[in-house]
């Protein structure tokens, strides 16, 4: 009885205290987030799924000449799709409902390039219908992709296309229920089927689409909707610049209404920019985004997924994930695998908040305010917040755990209601009486984490060195996470040499060459070692103290190229192409224009079924060939085409491109580069190879 009074007279107090408080709040500074911005920032975590015909030509993008009778899987399940994204701790799904090749996965009115004509269900079904129901019953929101690229419709590049593109929005945005995001990508014009026009056609993206009516009709069908648009006018969402699963460290919630926006200003916003565009971070479970057998052994890593959450959501981004469909309609079990174990992941990382009802103090709190203190950042609600006064721009909140506590990640967010503000901060820990920085950072936003290695503090000080205005600070995190080890790197050199490159030095490393999986009791890597022939190498890092081990790194390599000779090029640097290390690239000579050649003399003649292209890892380094010729010749004189084509959004996703062809006996071969992902005449390659059988 006597608490319960003791409870009152402390809950009426503060409640007197906190009526008689007229301590202003801050003003906004500079553009803020609508209310529906807000409701999809705080989503933090959602599924892209792609699908379509191309899925069962094993393209990346489809030309818009598939037929429409390859649509038939026989398991095709919705239900399973929203159960795995539910359990990875998803909070939504974007269903790719028209791709660039113009097939629609709804019977829409406006082409017969749909499921009405596939041989799935007898032309009855609906993949939207079935995502939206299945989303309902799992409690995920609905979200739709639909491209404005058209390679199957005559109408494309025409006025008329652009009735038809509204009215296929109109059907999805109708038809299904709430939809939280409309998704439209930026590729656009080019080489497709058009009818049976078979032709290249270009647009000027920049006017075509005529984009703010559609905007104003999309508000109309859904008011609670956001639109994420790289291909013309601002939306309300914004590309960064990479499909690679990151945003920059820097990252501002702003861009400016009008003018072009290169990548950089994509990657990291522009701080001073008149309009609140948040950055959506989106990459793919594997390396592609469509399914490929191929890459079956190429699932994410845990290591590569964590990397990923903590330079999208813990950058101030939201994380789209997507997840291939495979032919027969479902994900695959190791993308499921990967995807849940990321959550278990996340969860143990985030287990504890070790700041949550610990003594925090603040430099300075707006007007003295109780309001206003620093209690209001680390209760865990993010509609109240630490202040200080509107003159103070830079400022400290000191957190004090009572004893020695093991910490390794910190997070910090702004109450972005009010526009965000914070330019710069450190993170002190006090450790044996002595504070040392352990951490720093730029902007905050909505969320910031920051990983830095396991120190034992008393203390912790969070140091805010410079803000566009008053900070505000709705809440802080500390946690001590399970540290997760990276698998190595395994590279090859043109000389046959294997080298497996740990995540840090301590690590002992372990191996096979037979495929089978590696162990402790494996192979012990000390040292590169030479091989001969097409050899798979399977890797693991481990710690020696606690036994604990990377997950697998995996790679296949073809014959050795060390009889490999570049043609044509007195330039020492060529032979970067062929050394192994994807880090290193060649810009062929400038001067030349496009259609440029590479020739290569592989030493002796060889049985070739195709070959691999990885063009420079260098971000926004340019240079990156989209259509290319692929010629082979036993004598360098007569020149046979094996191969031609194009490179499906390279640029975007520049990782191995691989073409395969009919087996053919070769000594030379030419690559010939067509063109580039800028219409200049820059070729860049980090490797060239070949495949044999």
């Amino acid at each position: 009885m006597r608490n319960q009074i003791l409870f009152i007279i402390l809950f009426t107090t503060s409640f007197i205290f906190s009526a008689c408080d007229k301590t202003k709040a801050p003003e906004a500074c500079g553009p803020v987030p609508s209310e529906n911005q807000l409701r999809w920032q705080e989503m933090e975590y959602y599924a892209f799924i792609h699908f379509s015909l191309n899925t069962y030509t094993d393209q990346s993008w489809g030309y818009g000449n598939e037929d429409v009778k390859l649509f038939n899987p026989d398991s095709l399940d919705c239900r399973q799709w929203a159960r795995i994204c539910k359990e990875a701790g998803m909070k939504g799904v974007i269903l790719v409902a028209k791709h660039h090749c113009g097939f629609c996965f709804w019977p829409t009115e406006t082409t017969e390039y749909s499921v009405k004509n596939a041989p799935w269900k007898n032309g009855k079904g609906d993949v939207v219908r079935e995502m939206a129901d299945a989303c309902k019953e799992y409690g995920l929101k609905l979200g739709i992709y639909v491209s404005p690229w058209d390679r199957n419709s005559p109408e494309y590049g025409k006025l008329e296309y652009i009735t038809i593109f509204r009215n296929q929005i109109k059907e999805v945005l109708t038809n299904y229920g709430d939809v939280f995001e409309i998704w439209f990508d930026g590729a656009n014009g080019g080489n497709g089927y058009y009818g049976g026009a078979n032709e290249t056609r270009k647009i000027d993206r920049t006017t075509y689409y005529d984009w703010q009516p559609t905007y104003k009709m999309i508000r109309e069908l859904q008011p609670n909707i956001v639109i994420w648009n790289d291909g013309g006018d601002r939306a309300d969402l914004r590309w960064v610049g990479t499909e690679g699963g990151s945003v920059g460290e820097t990252n501002w919630s702003l861009l400016n209404a009008t003018g072009d926006v290169p990548y950089e200003m994509l990657h990291y916003g522009v701080e001073n920019g008149d309009s609140w565009v948040p950055g959506e971070v989106n990459t793919s479970i594997r390396p592609e985004w469509f399914y490929h057998p191929s890459e079956d052994g190429r699932v994410k890593t845990l290591p590569q997924l964590m990397d990923t959450y903590y330079h999208s959501i813990g950058r101030n981004g939201t994380f789209l994930l997507n997840f291939p469909i495979m032919p027969n309609g479902l994900i695959h079990p190791s993308d499921e695998k990967a995807a849940l174990d990321l959550a278990q992941a996340v969860k143990d990382a985030f287990a504890a908040n070790l700041a949550n009802n610990e003594k925090a103090e603040a430099s300075n709190v707006r007007g003295n305010s109780r309001k206003f203190n620093a209690s209001k950042a680390i209760d865990d609600n993010k509609e109240t917040y630490w202040a200080t006064d509107d003159s103070v721009t830079t400022a400290t909140l000191t957190i004090d755990f009572g004893l020695p506590t093991s910490l390794n990640r910190f997070m910090a967010q702004e109450y972005i209601r009010l526009g965000q503000r914070v330019k710069s901060f450190t993170v002190e820990a006090n450790v044996e009486g002595e504070w040392k920085e352990i951490a720093n950072g730029t902007t905050i936003g909505y969320k910031r984490i920051l990983r830095f290695p396991t120190v034992e503090a008393a203390q912790l000080r969070f140091n805010i060195t410079g803000s566009k205005a008053c900070p505000l600070i709705a809440n802080i995190g500390v946690y001590h996470a399970p540290q997760i080890l990276p698998a190595p790197s395994i590279i090859r050199n043109q000389l046959g040499e294997i080298k497996i490159v740990p995540y840090d030095k301590e690590s002992e490393m372990y191996y096979t060459t037979d495929g089978t999986e590696p162990t402790i009791h494996s192979n012990k890597y000390s040292a590169p070692f030479s091989t001969e022939g097409k050899i798979e190498v399977r890797a693991i890092a481990c710690e020696p103290e606690s036994g604990k081990c990377s997950p697998v790194a995996h790679e296949k390599f073809d014959i050795v190229r060390k009889d490999w000779k570049i043609l044509g090029t007195n330039d020492e640097k060529a032979y970067r192409i062929i050394d192994g290390d994807p880090n290193t690239d060649w810009l062929q000579d400038k001067n030349e224009k496009m259609p440029v050649d590479l020739v290569i003399d592989l030493g002796k003649e060889e049985d070739l079924i195709g070959f691999k292209y990885l063009p420079s890892q260098t971000q926004w380094a340019g240079g990156v060939i989209t259509l290319y010729k692929f010629f082979v010749s036993k004598n360098q004189k007569e020149w046979s085409m094996v191969s031609d084509g194009e490179f499906s959004n390279i640029n975007n996703n520049p990782v191995w491109q691989t073409k395969n062809f009919e087996p053919v006996k070769a000594r030379y071969i030419k690559f010939q580069a067509l063109r580039n992902a800028w219409w200049n005449n820059d070729a860049r390659y980090a490797e060239i190879d070949i495949v044999t059988p």
